[in-house]
């Protein structure tokens, strides 16, 4: 009986609390808690050991979502400073991640609710802690990406995470990559994004954006403008004719970007501009 392993085991006792299993020579106990169907003594029934928080070894009928040596999506239930992530991997205690196979920074760690592909590792005492796949294991699961599929929104889950930016595998299984120019803040670990597809390449993998596209961005960056004017009574010391430095300062945006974004407010009739200063068009007189 190893915790970690899977065992047809006879029903030898049934107690208050549970029943012993038996091997014919060994004995365990299976908790009224890790009973999923009736059973009865004599029966031959499979089950699953693991040890619990006084390093008992137990059965479970429970069926865990991964194994050793099996890979699976895990779901993230709880994540803890100076720890790691916590996972629901189908039994009862849940089995952690470590910080050590998470990323160096903590902002980019996953939530909960997000999506890790791993597998269980048990310790030479018994401890069930789950590893993240690497490549190679997650490889077999991608398929090749055509180019009907370009400029099209897609949607995946952030499995690998490098410098450059982030690997993800889509909902079809495509392998996809993100650029860190091509967002405007770095997903999580394990978090599920939607971009577009803004290249596919000749070996099936993809490029994915996560910027808006060049009228959404416009219009994100003309509505900041207005809602500083907001914040002015309606009002501000700026044109498209200010000088850029100003502009970046204020707004952090380019002059064009910021003459982009002017240009639509006023052809929205939303603003004017008069004497250096842009008004809202509702206080013109």
């Amino acid at each position: 009986m190893i915790p970690g392993t899977f065992e047809t085991l006879t029903v030898d006792e049934k107690v208050d609390f549970g029943y012993f299993l038996t091997d014919g020579s060994d004995r365990v106990l299976l908790h009224n808690n890790e009973v999923t169907e009736e059973i009865e003594v004599g029966e031959e029934i499979e089950v699953f050991f693991g040890v619990d928080s006084q390093d008992r070894l137990y059965a479970t009928m429970k069926k865990p979502i991964i194994t050793e040596g099996t890979y699976g999506w895990v779901d993230v239930v709880d994540v803890v400073d100076d720890m790691g992530a916590f996972v629901y991997i189908g039994l009862s205690k849940d089995a952690l991640v470590t910080e050590d196979h998470l990323p160096f920074l903590r902002e980019v760690w996953p939530n909960v609710g997000d999506k890790l592909y791993c597998t269980l590792k048990v310790s030479h005492n018994g401890k069930f802690f789950v590893r993240l796949a690497t490549e190679e294991i997650v490889e077999p699961l991608f398929k090749d990406a055509d180019r009907s599929i370009f400029n099209k929104e897609i949607t995946g889950t952030v499995y690998r995470m490098i410098i450059a930016g982030s690997f993800i595998i889509t909902e079809e299984g495509y392998k996809g990559f993100i650029h860190s120019s091509q967002r405007q803040v770095e997903p999580r670990l394990g978090e599920t994004v939607t971009g577009r597809v803004i290249d596919v390449k000749e070996d099936g993998t993809i490029n994915v954006s996560l910027l808006p596209r060049k009228h959404e961005a416009l219009s994100g960056d003309a509505e900041r403008i207005y809602a500083y004017m907001q914040e002015r009574g309606g009002a501000m010391p700026f044109t498209d004719k200010s000088d850029p430095d100003d502009i970046k300062e204020r707004f952090n945006l380019s002059k064009a970007a910021f003459k982009r974004a002017m240009g639509h407010l006023m052809k929205n009739d939303r603003v004017y501009q008069e004497e250096g200063w842009t008004y809202f068009k509702e206080l013109k007189k």
